[in-house]
Order: structure tokens, then C-alpha cells, then sequence
């Protein structure tokens, strides 16, 4: 017997041990761990990069200002009008200068009043039909304290439909709504969340009364994840939007 022959005959002998029979639950619970954990890399890799083009001007503002001490969210009525602040800030960073009134939410905490505003963006090259975005801001008194801006990165900044839709989150201590403006006869917006139906409170922009500001109240939208697709509505409840 050759080499070759030793060789065939020893791959025929059988193993010592016996291979186990595989553990297909296991193998699949385990694959559907990776799946689920794929997807929430993804979908934070998604929400880091947005971060990044949306808190850009507020990250900014954040490393001039020191940040306020905690504060517990104190709920009260919501204002569903523009509310006037003849003692708003005329100079002061591009952020802090608002076009049009400012939109008080009535959500209040120790250190003052979230409000709404709209702010200039003057960035031709890169996005030549966007011309303001909203910003998130802190109103204490005269003081306005810009800390979340959001706006249109594609497109035009008043294209018919949804816009720059942000929030649900903290900053600077600071409970920031699910917020975003819409472009059309908006009379009612809604959203779902856990099967329940929520609709935003609305206000229309004084410099361009097609322009709708909207907000939810935090206790029912706790974040912008919760969202499933906006609705809105005209004042006769056509619906606008898919």
C-alpha cells in the first residue's frame, strides 16, 4: 500500500467523537440578535449624521453659553397664537435674531418659556432655496436663548408639505417638543403614537401666513422616533398629505 492508499483509508475512518447535532434555535435566536443589533447601529448611525447637519448652529451657541442648572418640565396650557416680544433681541448671534414673531408653545420650566421662532440662513452655494430654518429656543423675560435649529437640507425651504421636523430630546437641560413646520392651508396636524392619535398644536408664521409651525406636547409624543407619518389636514378636514 502506497502513500495514497494510507491516506484514502484514513479518511474514511470515523471520527473519535461524534459531531453534536446543531442547536437550530440557538443559531437562529442568534442571528436575530445580530439582525436587531445591525439595525440600531444603522438607525443611530442615521440619527448621528442628521444630528450633525441639524445642531451644527446650536452646538455652537451651546460652547458660548454655559448650560442652566436642571429643571423639572412644568405643564401648562398651550398657546396656540403667535405671541409678540417687542423686547426681543434685535443684535446678538444670527441664531438669536428672529424673523417674525416669536411663537410661545406654553411649555414653562423654572428657567423660562420654550418658544418657536424662524432665523435667516443665507448659504447660496450650498443651499440656494432655503432661506430660514426654525429654531428651538428658551425664553426667559427679554432673553432669548436659541438652543435647537432645524431646516430644510433639500430642496426648497417652502416646497408644498413637511419640514424639517426635529426634536424630542434634551438640550442644555432643556426639554425640547417634537417640532417642524409645514407649507399649506395646514388647519390640523396629527400624528400616532402607541395606536393613539395626537394632534399638534399649530401657529401660522407672520412673515408668510402658508407657513404652519406645529408642535406636540412632550407627555404624548416623548420623541421624534415615536412619530408615525404626519397628517395634516385643511380647515374643511381634507386631508392634505398621504
Amino acid at each position: 500500500m502506497n502513500d495514497l492508499d494510507d491516506f484514502r483509508a484514513a479518511l474514511r475512518q470515523p471520527p473519535d467523537e461524534p459531531f453534536a447535532e446543531p442547536d437550530l434555535a440557538r443559531i437562529m435566536a442568534d442571528g436575530t440578535r445580530i439582525r436587531r443589533r445591525r439595525r440600531v447601529v444603522t438607525s443611530a448611525a442615521g440619527i448621528a449624521a442628521a444630528a450633525v447637519v441639524v445642531l451644527v448652529v446650536a452646538f455652537a451657541v451651546q460652547l458660548r453659553q454655559p448650560a442652566p442648572a436642571p429643571v423639572a418640565q412644568q405643564p401648562s396650557p398651550v398657546s396656540v397664537t403667535p405671541m409678540k416680544t417687542p423686547n426681543t433681541p434685535s443684535t446678538g448671534p444670527p441664531e438669536a435674531r428672529p424673523m417674525g414673531e416669536v411663537v410661545g408653545t406654553g411649555i414653562r420650566t423654572s428657567a423660562g418659556e420654550i418658544v418657536l421662532f424662524a432665523r435667516a440662513i443665507d448659504e447660496p452655494r450650498m443651499l440656494p432655496d432655503v432661506h430660514f430654518g426654525v429654531v428651538a429656543g428658551l425664553r426667559s423675560g427679554a432673553s432669548l436663548r436659541p438652543l435647537l435649529v432645524s431646516n430644510e437640507i433639500r430642496g426648497s425651504d417652502r416646497s408644498f408639505g413637511f419640514h424639517a421636523t426635529d426634536g424630542g430630546e434634551l438640550v442644555q437641560d432643556q426639554l425640547i417638543p417634537v417640532f417642524g413646520y409645514f407649507t399649506g392651508p395646514a388647519a390640523k396636524i396629527t400624528t400616532t403614537v402607541r395606536g393613539k392619535t395626537v394632534e399638534a398644536t399649530l401657529a401660522k408664521w407672520s412673515v408668510d401666513p402658508d407657513v404652519v409651525f406645529f408642535w406636540f406636547d412632550p407627555a404624548a409624543v416623548p420623541d421624534s422616533g415615536a412619530l408615525t407619518p404626519l397628517v395634516a389636514y385643511d380647515a374643511n378636514g381634507k386631508r392634505l398629505t398621504k
